[in-house]
């Protein structure tokens, strides 16, 4: 009898609350396939746990917690894997000034004298959003929520289950990454 009720709950689960799941993934992540994976692994999980729902929270609710740390581990373990960039931190001196903002160089010199709103420039935007979506995964996630979410650090430190070293070192690594794609497939190409 209760196998059968877990059963008819679970189901009522997946059919509830799947869409809801992947929109929540999709704007963690960014990746359709990895977002999908991410709420049939939610859905997995909640089965092998389902005794321990207690109900006195909202199974939705239930459902986005599980959500939250399958999440996190995929970032944790991709940090783990340990993420490579072609850019070292030598480089930064070529890139970014003492206060942190971009060093203008010769041809952004040029594009930045002449717009000061690239990204009002659809073919920028183009390219801005493919170098974006080359990063990877957590580092687009971490530019995203920073800087197109407008979301405090503590905040995006949280959501991904990372510490605020590992954030920091991210966003660096992922501008100095953008600032070289942008170089290739923008700024060279004027």
């Amino acid at each position: 009898m209760l196998e059968n009720h877990k059963k008819t709950e679970l189901t009522n689960w997946v059919q509830l609350y799947t869409g809801y799941l992947y929109a929540w993934a999709i704007k963690k992540t960014s990746d359709h396939q990895l977002s999908e994976d991410l709420v049939q692994e939610t859905f997995l999980a909640a089965a092998e746990s389902y005794t321990s729902f207690k109900a006195e929270s909202h199974p939705k609710t239930w459902l986005i917690g599980i959500l939250k740390n399958k999440i996190a581990g995929h970032y944790r373990q991709t940090i783990r894997q340990n993420i490579s960039t072609a850019n070292s931190d030598a480089d930064i001196a070529d890139y970014f000034g003492p206060d942190g903002r971009w060093q203008v160089t010769s041809p952004a010199q040029s594009w930045l004298q002449d717009s000061n709103h690239l990204m009002d420039l659809p073919a920028f935007t183009k390219i801005f959003s493919s170098c974006i979506d080359h990063l990877p995964a957590l580092m687009n996630s971490c530019i995203r929520l920073k800087f197109l979410d407008e979301k405090k650090g503590e905040q995006i430190c949280q959501e991904l289950g990372i510490t605020t070293t590992n954030y920091w070192q991210l966003i660096h690594r992922a501008k100095l990454q953008l600032r070289d794609c942008l170089d290739k497939f923008w700024f060279s190409k004027v």
